[in-house]
């Protein structure tokens, strides 16, 4: 009898992990609010929500810009839209929206 259930358990975990684990590997936007920008080093500090692609709770940190022109019209206090993906192994602010 053991045997059968823990192949049920396998069995049943790996189909509902599938699609989770796929979903949760697009990129989405989470809600940030700017705290520096430093254009010269082409990175953003944001306090932002969870970042669920990435597995990330949330928190404040620096993060660099896929492209600096992003920077571009940004204030501190600015609150915004921003998509997180790794980008050679760097976690990357993809896109950024006020």
């Amino acid at each position: 009898m053991p045997p059968t259930f823990a192949a049920g358990m396998d069995g049943g975990s790996g189909m509902d992990m599938k699609p989770a684990a796929k979903a949760m590997k697009t990129p989405q936007p989470v809600s940030a609010e700017v705290r520096k920008i430093d254009p010269a080093a082409g990175k953003v500090t944001l306090k932002h929500g969870p970042i669920m692609n990435l597995g990330m709770p949330p928190m404040t940190m620096a993060f660099p810009v896929k492209d600096p022109a992003m920077l571009a019209n940004l204030k501190e206090g600015d609150k915004v839209s921003a998509t997180f993906d790794n980008v050679d192994g760097r976690i990357t602010v993809t896109d950024l929206r006020k």
